[in-house]
Order: C-alpha cells, then sequence, then structure tokens
C-alpha cells in the first residue's frame, strides 16, 4: 500500500521504518518541512514530503502527533482527499504535555476529538505499545503469546483495514469496536503499554471503567512528566 505519515517521532519513525520493510510505499511529513526530514527518510526508506502531500499519499495516513499539535494541522488537510482513505490516530492526550483540552476532560474520547479537529473518520490504533515493542517485538501469525494491539474507530470497513495492517506488522489485532470504544485504550486503562496476548487484551478491555478515564488519565501523566522533559519534537 501507499501509506502517508505525519510526525515523525517515536511511534511515527518505527511505523515507516516496519512498513517500508514490509514492503509499503511510505511518505513521511511533519510540522517543518520535508527538508528537515531527508535523512531520516532515507534511512527508512521513506519519502519526505509536505503535510498536504502527505494527506494525499495513497490509501492510508497516520496522524502520529502530539494532542497539543492537533488543532495546528492545515485546516484543509484533506480536502478532495477521497473518502475510502483511512485516517489512523496513534495519538494520547497527557495534559502536562498537551495543555488541559476541555472537550476530552469532560469525557469525550481522545480519537473522536482528533477526528472533530481534523474534519474526518479516524481509527484509533498504535497507541498502546511503546516503540521498541512495536520496532523489535512483531512475530508471525499463529506464534504462542504474540502480542496483541486494540484496534477502534468507524467505519468498520476502515477499521478492517487497520486490523490487517497490525497483524501485517506481527501483532494479533483485536478488534475493540466503534471510536466511541476507543477510551478502553487510553492512558492508564488496564491494556496501557502492557504487551499482552489476545486474550489478555480483551480481558483488559473489557475490565476498563469508564468512570475511572480521569484517574488513569492522572496516573498515566504523573508518571510520564519526566520524560516529557526531555522529549525532542518532531
Amino acid at each position: 500500500m501507499k501509506v502517508g505519515i505525519i510526525g515523525a517521532g517515536m511511534i511515527g519513525e518505527t511505523l515507516a521504518r516496519r512498513l517500508a520493510q514490509l514492503g509499503h510505499q511510505v511518505a513521511i511529513a511533519n510540522s517543518r518541512g520535508p527538508e528537515t526530514l531527508r535523512d531520516l527518510a532515507s534511512e527508512v526508506g521513506a519519502t519526505a514530503v509536505t503535510a498536504h502531500e502527505e494527506a494525499r499519499s495513497g490509501e492510508v495516513v497516520v496522524i502520529t502527533i502530539p494532542e497539543r499539535a492537533v488543532p495546528d494541522l492545515p485546516r484543509d488537510l484533506f480536502a478532495a482527499v477521497p473518502a475510502q482513505v483511512v485516517v489512523i490516530d496513534t495519538g494520547n492526550y497527557y495534559p502536562s504535555r498537551d495543555g488541559r483540552i476541555s472537550a476530552i476532560e469532560d469525557g469525550q474520547p481522545e480519537s473522536a476529538w482528533v477526528a472533530e479537529q481534523v474534519g474526518r473518520p479516524v481509527v484509533k490504533a498504535f497507541n498502546n505499545i511503546f516503540f521498541k515493542s512495536l520496532l523489535e517485538n512483531g512475530r508471525a501469525k499463529g506464534t504462542p503469546d504474540r502480542i496483541a494491539l486494540p484496534v477502534a474507530g468507524d467505519p468498520l470497513e476502515a477499521r478492517a483495514k487497520v486490523l490487517r495492517l497490525v497483524d501485517e506488522l506481527g501483532f494479533d489485532p483485536v478488534d475493540a469496536g466503534g471510536i466511541d470504544e476507543s477510551w478502553r485504550q487510553q492512558p492508564g486503562t488496564p491494556c496501557y503499554t502492557q504487551d499482552f496476548n489476545a486474550m489478555q487484551l480483551k480481558s483488559a478491555l473489557a475490565a476498563a471503567v469508564r468512570s475511572r478515564v480521569p484517574e488513569y488519565r492522572k496516573a498515566a501523566d504523573d508518571a510520564a512528566k519526566a520524560f516529557f522533559r526531555t522529549e525532542p519534537d518532531r
């Protein structure tokens, strides 16, 4: 497939590298322009482009940037982009990094908020795994205790395409429902960054309690504060 990636942080770089290794045509963009990505793109086997070019690069577009940066994406980013192009959101909301986002604090699932900002349905995936595990721990289908990843979003056809992509990358895909259920894989929830197998992941998704989302978020945010002080902005 042709895959465009907006964001060159750890998850964006890792997805670009792994997808290129699998033979996909990968275009990558950031907020500072393609000239700042030439070396990385050459290293991982991708093409550096602008965000507008990336959104028109093919069948799948991956948005993998901090939540605080989502409103700064071009307002016409997906203008004239065909409806069948799938948009994946890998993002997570951390107030200590992103500032307070009232809609999310009031209970809106993070990726539902992202979908509103970009004016397109999104599928939430790759948000609950550390980049190193995503890079190194993919395994062949049928491998015992293969790590599983949840995929939540609408419409069903878009979710199905992302489920197949997860499998191709070496992880058991778990259908986590529509975008309204995506809160179950947000930071701090029972499934977050646990590298569970499929059975364990399904149990963890079911164990999440919506009324505890603020508690989950605070625990994850407190744990991540030291990291965010040193995180490079790409």
